[in-house]
């Protein structure tokens, strides 16, 4: 495979702004992590060792050469720009060929890397580890056992600079300011799973999802994904030019500081007052007194109006049609803050469809405590407790329609029922999961990275083949028969590994199986669903203890209704 990455032309070299900001843990992890980024990956795994100054980043990116790992920690070398024009045709995150380099002059840099195999020729591309010296010149080359990708490990931070680790933050700040940067990077790049792991234990996790409201939920976990309005807007003057991004709705969300209030640019999140200003313009007289809004706004801009080189830590950046992206900002969040079929939601006639809620759970007999949760989940409670449980099966239920491609409509003689489809069919699996708990073989094998004792023992503890594949490679074997066909299956595995019992692991089964949200079903789809359902032992709530369906009787909607009135006393008359 030939190298990618060359050094630098001088003429270039004097262009760009000197010095890689290498000051902080964080600005480690964001520049190893924007090479994992820059290099494909859709999985990168963190560890921290604050008291032994040493982080290792680890992806499924496309890998280096043995040729590209040679060159890569010299100065100025880089794949992603070659000549002076490239200054302005930059779509990668990282471009000046200098975080590397800088980081030997302060640290141990380790890397092995494998780079993926070549499609045309097919041919087989070995793993190569690398030790550097100061000025990144090689000092150790040797083959690794190692899956495509790369795994960087640097050590001994700031080692022969005592003064800078004298002056750095506590490690507890360190450790925030590592968090803020993941999580500005994951904003960005919805796509990919983190994994974020602090001393050998795991730290956090945040999880691949289709839209930017779902990954700032796992952020501010007071925030309901319901609370948050996503916008997306193609801009005219370019077909490369678009806004996206979400935004708090006043009314449910807001904060004390305006922390929140983020900015990115085609891929990096970027510091802009003027562009905050912006967006706390256009909040104005929304929010109540010294309250700020939760804002997030991603910018795809033409790399040939942007100037990333004005910044060593490329955060500030300068846009060439300023006016222009204020402008659009400023419409985009006054049309989502418009009221509209396609924006409003439940935020009308809260207070008269809470006293319906309140009357209809009472009817349920649902009430959401630790006791309930117990009765109904068998995992922590003995089967004598579940065999006890009242059933559903005495009500005749009709499937008469879906809504939102999530709530089953249901008719039976004393009114309706809302049934929550996924967690429904959740319930049904688990039972039938733990009458029958059937393993298959999986091939190819699915290869799980850097599990620890604990998990490799949680997966033998539940009877699935797993064996050494590798420097921190597994290889599982067998996989639950209802998880064989899932695309998200070593996902799943990886979760089942995280501790708990067999029960435990049936009820992360069921609910990675059950049908999704969002999933269109037919009538006869339905009823079979809701007849299952009311067959199983504990019909009332899922293995995790929520509630299934809503019960909204003939009695409580005719008060809601007022059918009650007497008609000519409600005219007056």
């Amino acid at each position: 495979m030939a190298s990618t990455i060359q050094a630098l032309p001088s003429e270039v070299v004097h262009l760009i702004t000197a010095g890689e900001v290498i000051d902080s843990f964080a600005s480690v992890v964001r520049e190893l992590v924007e090479n994992s980024l820059d290099a494909g990956a859709t999985r990168i795994v963190v560890s921290l060792c604050p008291q032994q100054w040493r982080i290792r980043v680890a992806d499924n990116g496309c890998g280096m050469s043995l040729e590209d790992l040679q060159k890569a920690a010299t100065a100025h070398s880089t794949s992603k720009i070659h000549s002076r024009d490239d200054l302005w045709k930059i779509n990668s995150l990282g471009f000046r060929g200098e975080a590397l380099h800088s980081l030997t002059t302060l640290a141990d840099l380790e890397i092995l890397s494998r780079a993926e195999t070549h499609p045309e020729f097919k041919e087989r591309c070995n793993g190569w580890r690398i030790v550097y010296g100061n000025g990144g010149e090689p000092l150790i080359m040797e083959a690794a056992a190692i899956a495509p990708g790369t795994v960087a490990v640097i050590s001994n931070l700031f080692g022969n600079c005592n003064g800078r680790r004298q002056g750095l933050p506590s490690t507890a700040q360190q450790m925030k300011a590592v968090q803020a940067v993941i999580q500005q990077t994951a904003l960005c790049h919805p796509q990919v799973t983190w994994q974020v792991w602090q001393n050998e234990r795991e730290w956090f996790t945040i999880y691949p999802t289709k839209s930017i409201r779902e990954i700032l939920a796992q952020f501010l976990y007071r925030i309901h994904p319901s609370d948050l309005q996503e916008l997306t807007v193609k801009l005219n003057n370019s077909p490369d030019s678009s806004l996206s991004g979400v935004i708090g709705l006043p009314d449910r969300c807001h904060r004390h500081r305006s922390d929140w209030v983020r900015i990115a640019v085609n891929g990096r999140i970027v510091k802009s007052s003027e562009l905050e200003q912006t967006i706390l313009g256009a909040f104005h007289k929304t929010l109540p007194r010294d309250r700020y809004p939760v804002c997030f706004l991603h910018l795809c801009v033409p790399p040939n109006q942007i100037n990333w080189n004005r910044n060593p830590a490329k955060t500030e950046i300068y846009l060439n049609q300023l006016d222009y992206w204020q402008e659009q900002i400023t419409q985009s969040i006054d049309k989502a803050l418009s009221i509209d079929c396609s924006t409003i939601k439940e935020s009308l006639q809260i207070a008269r469809v809470g006293k319906l809620i309140k009357a209809a759970e009472a009817k349920s007999g649902y009430n959401f405590n630790r006791r309930n949760i117990e009765e109904n989940n068998p995992s922590l409670k003995s089967e004598t407790v579940i065999q006890n449980s009242s059933s559903c099966n005495s009500i005749s239920l009709k499937a008469v329609a879906q809504i939102n491609k999530t709530y089953i409509v249901a008719e039976h003689p004393g009114g309706m029922w809302l049934v929550e489809q996924h967690i429904a069919h959740e319930r049904v699996l688990y039972e039938q999961l733990c009458e029958h708990w059937q393993l298959v073989e999986c091939e190819p094998p699915i290869i799980l990275y850097q599990l620890s004792p604990p998990q490799i023992e949680q997966l033998q503890r539940i009877n699935l083949e797993i064996e050494p594949f590798g420097e921190q490679l597994w290889a599982i074997r067998q996989v639950p028969a209802l998880l064989q066909q899932r695309e998200d299956c070593a996902e799943a595995i990886l979760e089942i590994s995280k501790g708990g019992d067999l029960k435990t692991a049936q009820v992360a089964v069921a609910c990675r199986s059950a049908i999704r949200n969002g999933t269109t079903l037919s009538l006869p789809q339905m009823q079979q669903l809701l007849d299952d359902w009311q067959r199983t032992r504990n019909p009332r709530t899922c293995p995790h203890g929520r509630p299934i369906y809503l019960s909204l009787e003939e009695s409580a909607l005719a008060r809601f209704f007022r059918r009650h009135w007497v008609i000519g006393k409600s005219h007056g008359i």
